[in-house]
C-alpha cells in the first residue's frame, strides 16, 4: 500500500475559483438590473401621466365678514350687583312689664301686616286696676281744685269789705295753687296709665311683614324685650358696587338737589327670567372702600312685592344683577368683541381693494356686546374684520361675506336708538 502526497487530491487553483465566482455574479446580476430599470422606467412613466392629469392647486383666499363703521351716540350702561334689602327694618319691644296673652296670627314669620294691626296682647288686669286708681285719684283732686278756687274767690269778694284779714286771702291762694299742683299730678299719672294700658297691645308701626317672631305666650316680657323683627314693605334697597374705573362713566348724586340716576335690575338667580324691575340711586356711601376700591350706590325700589299687582314680587335677600344708566358718548363707534384681537387689535379692510391692516385701538368702554372707541381711523364707511382670522398678514387680500352677524347688529341697533 503507497501512502503519501501523491495519495491526496490535488487542490483548486485559485484563478478557477474566482472565475467560477464572475460567472455566478454576472448570471443573476445582470438579468435583476434590467429588471429594476424597466421597474423604475414604467412608474416614471406613470407618474408623469398622473401629473398630466391633476390641475395645480387653488390659491387659498381668506374670507371674512365685515362691520362697516358708522358713528353715533352711546348710552353707557354700567353692570353691578347687589342683594335685596329692606329700607326700614326694627325690632319689635315691649314697652311696659307683664306676660304674654296672645300672638295674632299675622305676628308670624313672613305673614304680612297693616299698619296699626294688633300683633301682641298682654295681660291687662294691673293695668285696668291702675287706670281705675288714678281716675278717682284725679277726680278728687279735681273736686279738691274746684273748693279751693271757690274759698279763694269768695275770700277776694269779702276781702274788698273788709270782713277778713289779708292772711285769710292769701292762705287760700297757697291752698289753690297747691290743688293745681296735686290736680297736675293726678291727671299725669292718669295719662301715663293709661299710656301703659295701651302699650299693653303691641301694634305695627308701619305696613310690613315678620321677618321673625322670638316670643310665646305666657313669656314674661319688660321694656325693651325683643319679641320680633320686623321689616317696612313700601320701599327697598340694595347697595350697588361700582369700581373707580366705572365712576367717570355715572353721575351719582353726591349732594341734596343731584338727579336721582336711572337703574334697571334683573333676578340673578334665573337669567331666563324677562322680568325687570326699575330703581333710582338716590345715594351714596360717599366713601371709596380700601379693600375693593369700590364706591356703594344705594338704589331705591318701590313697592317691591309688587302690591299694586304691577309686577312681580322681589324677596329681600334676593341676589339681582343692576345695570345702572351712565353718560352719553358722542360720536364713538361701537365695535362688537369678536372684531377684537390680542392687545386691543382689529384687521381695517380696504373698501376698494379689500387689503388687511392691522390697528390698534384705545378703548372708551367696553360692556359683554360692544367695545367702544373714538379713533380717526374709523370714519363712517370703513370697513372692518369680524371674523377670526388665524394667520393674516399686513396686505393680505380677502374675500367679503356679505352677511351680518348678531353681535354687529346689536351694535348699530344700540347706536341707531342713541341717536
Amino acid at each position: 500500500m503507497k501512502t503519501g502526497l501523491h495519495d491526496q487530491a490535488a487542490p483548486a487553483s485559485p484563478n478557477r475559483t474566482k472565475a467560477s465566482s464572475w460567472d455566478l455574479w454576472l448570471r443573476y446580476l445582470i438579468p435583476a438590473s434590467i429588471l429594476l430599470l424597466a421597474v423604475c422606467v414604467f412608474w416614471a412613466l406613470m407618474q408623469q401621466g398622473k401629473d398630466a392629469d391633476t390641475p395645480p392647486p387653488k390659491k387659498q383666499v381668506l374670507r371674512t365678514q365685515i362691520l362697516e363703521v358708522q358713528s353715533g351716540d352711546y348710552q353707557v350702561w354700567v353692570p353691578s350687583q347687589g342683594m335685596i334689602t329692606p329700607h326700614t327694618e326694627i325690632p319689635l319691644q315691649a314697652e311696659v312689664n307683664g306676660s304674654i296673652e296672645s300672638l295674632e296670627d299675622v305676628f308670624e314669620s313672613g305673614a304680612s301686616f297693616k299698619k296699626g294691626d294688633l300683633l301682641v296682647s298682654m295681660v291687662r288686669h294691673d293695668y285696668l286696676n291702675a287706670v281705675d286708681m288714678t281716675k278717682a285719684r284725679l277726680l278728687m283732686m279735681e273736686a279738691s281744685l274746684e273748693l279751693a278756687a271757690a274759698n279763694h274767690e269768695r275770700n277776694q269778694k269779702v276781702v274788698a269789705d273788709s270782713l277778713i284779714p289779708q292772711a285769710e286771702v292769701d292762705l287760700s291762694l297757697a291752698n289753690l295753687k297747691q290743688a293745681e299742683a296735686a290736680f297736675k299730678i293726678a291727671q299725669s299719672e292718669y295719662k301715663q296709665s293709661m299710656k301703659d294700658l295701651e302699650r299693653t297691645h303691641i301694634r305695627a308701626p308701619f305696613d310690613g311683614r315678620v321677618r321673625d317672631r322670638l316670643v310665646g305666650v305666657g313669656q314674661q316680657i319688660g321694656p325693651g324685650t325683643t319679641l320680633g323683627r320686623i321689616y317696612a314693605t313700601d320701599v327697598a334697597e340694595v347697595r350697588l358696587p361700582i369700581s373707580t374705573r366705572e365712576l367717570p362713566f355715572v353721575d351719582l348724586p353726591e349732594r341734596e338737589n343731584d338727579p336721582p340716576v336711572k337703574v334697571i335690575l334683573r333676578d340673578a338667580l334665573d337669567p331666563d327670567n324677562a322680568h325687570r324691575w326699575e330703581a333710582v340711586i338716590m345715594r351714596c356711601d360717599g366713601m371709596l372702600n380700601e379693600d375693593s376700591l369700590e364706591v356703594h350706590a344705594i338704589a331705591s325700589i318701590e313697592d317691591p312685592f309688587g302690591q299694586a299687582g304691577l309686577r312681580q314680587t322681589l324677596r329681600m335677600g334676593q341676589p339681582v344683577s343692576a345695570a345702572i344708566m351712565g353718560k352719553r358718548l358722542t360720536n364713538v363707534v361701537a365695535l362688537p368683541r369678536k372684531a377684537i384681537r390680542e392687545l386691543d387689535q382689529i384687521y381695517l379692510v380696504d373698501p376698494m381693494t379689500h387689503m388687511l391692516s392691522k390697528h390698534r385701538i384705545s378703548p372708551i368702554w367696553r360692556d359683554e356686546v360692544s367695545v367702544i372707541v373714538r379713533d380717526p381711523m374709523l370714519p363712517d364707511g370703513q370697513w372692518v374684520a369680524t371674523t377670526h382670522l388665524v394667520y393674516a398678514p399686513d396686505g393680505t387680500k380677502v374675500e367679503v361675506i356679505p352677511d351680518l352677524s348678531d353681535d354687529q347688529e346689536k351694535s348699530k341697533e344700540t347706536l341707531a336708538s342713541d341717536k
